[in-house]
Parts: structure tokens; sequence; C-alpha cells
């Protein structure tokens, strides 16, 4: 297995577990007694985990190879989303996500730094692919979790079957992970103990945080959105999120040869206005279908926009490489955690077409900073 290929492994892996927890948030919902807006405080907790672990973890990844801090992180996150089910209360899932939050948090720098510097060592793109491993994780997870659910299995049951997986996947692929070298003209300098944004990362920040927006409204509140406003079965429902992450999926798995050929910049602002189409459809559809159709466009506008400001955060010569891929990762990756509670707020108030609404101003203001990303695909040193 090439080096790219077992990070390719760990994006996938990773989201079969997070994906198995957030596909049957219908189910923990009931089981927990919880309305939109208190599902959303508990999920919550995660959003708060994933920004320490954005901002404190660069020194102990530094410290330690990338196969060591993988396993680590990816197993406790997993083994943690495995027993949400098994807790008496929501509140007691709220710690168990936190430090779930923080681990994911760790996997995201992880995972773009070693893929930005195999970027360089190949002298192709592949961080889409990368992340789009992700999106077919949870595609996979999507799918399976339909089926389950219509079947009536128990999501304590769905939950550790995940964990199994993940375990026996894990160590398979990651034991082979070597750090890859670093970039030719990367930041000589030490990472800091904490990672912040800066002004020169802020307009990287919203494009990054728009699609990841939309994503968390795809793949947490679809499954909610087509049983509350259409009455369908489970396995049309869960059909959502299948339908979104596989989209997404196959549009970042192809999406480094059209970035090569055009450039960062024309690709990100086209995907924007696809996914703008998207949410409007979903938050206007009057049949399942047409829905259905809306997240199959969402899923396509999300694709490659966050990799491509992930590429160029990475790419910055002010910092090293892994602050600058850290401070991206508070604004946004953040902001993947935070979509449940803040769009379910507005879905208890407004309705739930209204939470795809609200969505929409953050891609509009991606698409008036598109500037900060490159008009040309930066050139990349081939190593022998």
């Amino acid at each position: 297995m090439r080096p790219h290929h077992r990070i390719f492994g760990v994006f996938f892996i990773f989201a079969l577990s997070m994906g198995a927890m957030l596909s049957r948030l219908p189910d923990l919902q009931r089981q927990f007694e919880l309305t939109e807006g208190q599902l959303g405080l508990m999920l919550i907790a995660m959003s708060c985990g994933a920004l320490v672990g954005l901002t404190f973890s660069g020194p102990f990844i530094a410290r330690y190879p990338a196969r060591t801090s993988v396993f680590v992180t990816i197993f406790i996150a997993s083994a943690l989303y495995a027993l949400v089910p098994f807790m008496p209360s929501a509140l007691f899932v709220v710690p168990l996500l936190f430090f779930a939050g923080i681990c994911a948090g760790a996997v995201e720098i992880i995972v773009n730094l070693e893929a930005d510097r195999l970027e360089a060592q190949l002298g192709y793109g592949i961080m889409s692919r990368t992340h789009g491993m992700w999106s077919l994780g949870f595609f996979v997870t999507a799918l399976v979790s339909s089926g389950l659910r219509q079947a009536g299995v128990p999501v304590t049951v769905h939950l550790v079957a995940a964990l199994i997986v993940v375990v026996i996947a894990g160590i398979f692929v990651f034991r082979g992970i070597e750090n890859a070298p670093l970039r030719p003209d990367s930041h000589a300098g030490e990472a800091p103990r904490i990672a912040f944004p800066t002004m020169g990362l802020a307009a990287l920040c919203i494009i990054g945080a728009a699609p990841l927006l939309a994503e968390g409204a795809g793949i947490d509140w679809s499954a909610i959105y087509m049983r509350d406003v259409f009455r369908v079965e489970p396995f049309i429902g869960g059909l959502s999120v299948t339908v979104f992450s596989l989209a997404m999926a196959v549009a970042r798995l192809t999406m480094d040869g059209v970035v090569d050929r055009f450039s960062p910049r024309a690709v990100a602002a086209t995907l924007l206005l696809v996914a703008m189409t998207g949410l409007v459809l979903v938050a206007t559809a009057q049949h399942e279908y047409v829905a259905l159709f809306g997240f199959v466009l969402t899923g396509i506008g999300c694709s490659a926009v966050y990799p491509l400001a992930v590429s160029a955060a990475a790419q910055r010569t002010d910092r090293p490489a892994s602050v600058n891929v850290a401070s991206l990762g508070q604004m946004t990756f953040v902001v993947f955690f935070l979509a449940p509670p803040l769009l379910g707020f507005v879905a208890e108030e407004f309705g739930i077409r209204t939470s795809y609404w609200v969505v929409v101003p953050l891609l509009v203001a991606a698409l008036l900073v598109i500037r900060a990303l490159p008009a040309r695909k930066p050139a990349v040193v081939v190593h022998g």
C-alpha cells in the first residue's frame, strides 16, 4: 500500500465510526427524548472538543510519529462514539462527545499535513481525494445505517459493530504510515504551543467554513428533515444522507484533475454556486425526490472547496504549515460541529426548512472573498 493510500484510509476509517453515530441521530434523539434544540446542545460538546484539539494538539502531533497519533486518536474517538447509546441520559453523552471532538481535531491536522507534504513529493494533487475518502466513508456508513434502521437494528449493536470494523481496518492500514518529508519551502521555525488564526487566514477561514456548514446541515439534519417534512419511511429518510455523501465523495475523488486543469479559484467559485442551488432546492422542495436532488447538488457543491482552502493554508510561508492548518481548522472544522446546534435552534423556532436558508449567506460571503485562493494551481516539486 503506497503512503498516500494509507492517508486516504485514515479519513475513510474515521468516517465510518463518526458517520455511524451521526446517521443514527434520529434514533438517539428519540432515545434521550430530546427536542431539536436540545439535540444541538448535546452535539455542541463535539465542537468544543474539536476546538481544544485544533488549538492545543499541535506540539503533541509534532512530537510523535503520525502512525502513533492516528492509532491513539481514531481508536479512542471510535470507542467514545460506540459508548453513546449506552448512556442513561444526554448529560452523560456530553463528555464522551467532548473528548471525541478533541481526537477529531487532532486527526484533522495530522491528515491534512501529511496530504499536503505528499502532494509535494508526488508532484500532483491528492488533497481533494483525501477528503473524498472521508465523504466515501460517510456514504458507506450512511447506506448501511439506512438498511439497519429500516430493519430495526438497535443503535447499540450498530455502533459496537462499527467500532469493531474500525479497529480491524485500522490495524491493517495505520501500521505502515510514515511521516512524509517537509515541503522544501516550508517555514523553518518551531510551532507555537497554541495555534490561533491570523488576519491573513481570515478569508480562507470563510471559504473553508461555508461548505462545512452546508455539509453539517446535509449530514446531521437531512434524515430528520426528511422525516419531519415528508413523513417518509426510515430508508427513504436515510437516503438523504446517503446521496449527499455519495455526491460529495464522487466529486472529491475526481476533482484534483479538474483543479490541476483549471484553477483553485475558478473551481471553488463554481462549486459554491452549485451548493447554493442545492440548498435553495432543499428549502423549497414540495416533494421528497426534489429534496433528495437538492442534497445531491449540495454534496457536489461542498466537495472540494474546503480541501482547496486547506492546501492554500498549508502553502503559506508566514508560519509553520501545522500552525496554519490548525488555525484554519479551528474556524472551519468547528463550524462543521456547530452546524447541528445552530441549525437545531433555527429549526425549533422557525421550522426545519428555514435552517437550510440560513446557510446561504455564508456561501455568498465565501464567494466575495474567493480571491484568497490562488488563480492557478501552485507548482509542486517532484522528489525522486
